[in-house]
Order: C-alpha cells, then structure tokens, then sequence
C-alpha cells in the first residue's frame, strides 16, 4: 500500500524553541560546529489503493487544514513512497 508523506516546519522567521533548546544539549555533549537546529513534523497516510490526483488533493487539503498551522507552520513537502 503507498503512503504519503507529508512535513509540516515551523515558519523560518518564527522561534523555534524546541530547536534551541537541542543546539543549547549539542553545544554542551561538545557538538559546537552546529549552530541551528529547526525541529518539525512528519505524517505518514497510508491509502488502500493507487494514489491518484484526487487523493493527493485531498491529502494536500488536509495538510493545510488538519496537519499544519498556517499562521506558525509550513507543508514544506507532500511525497508518495511505495
């Protein structure tokens, strides 16, 4: 059955507290040559059935409505895996 991945980021002007706070463990486990870390979200649906342009649209719909919050967050990617 495919799945369709979607990911879901915080808006790059925005603070990413989660993010910070992982830079802030790196730089104390002595990890310094990183210095930003952008933590986000991952959804996987898995359709019975071909996936087709309908679907798409449909799951499209739902990570702008369901999965994201448009005013924090982009769909930064929608990808079909077999």
């Amino acid at each position: 059955m495919p799945t369709i991945v979607v990911e879901v980021m915080p808006k790059a002007e925005l603070l990413d507290p989660q993010g910070k706070a992982v830079v802030g463990a790196l730089s104390r486990l002595g990890k310094t040559a990183y210095t930003s870390v952008r933590i986000g979200k991952r959804f996987e649906v898995t359709v019975d059935g071909p996936v087709d342009d309908a679907i798409l649209a449909d799951v499209r719909e739902l990570a702008a409505d369901m999965f994201s919050n448009s005013v924090i967050e982009d769909v930064v990617s929608i990808e079909v895996t077999e």
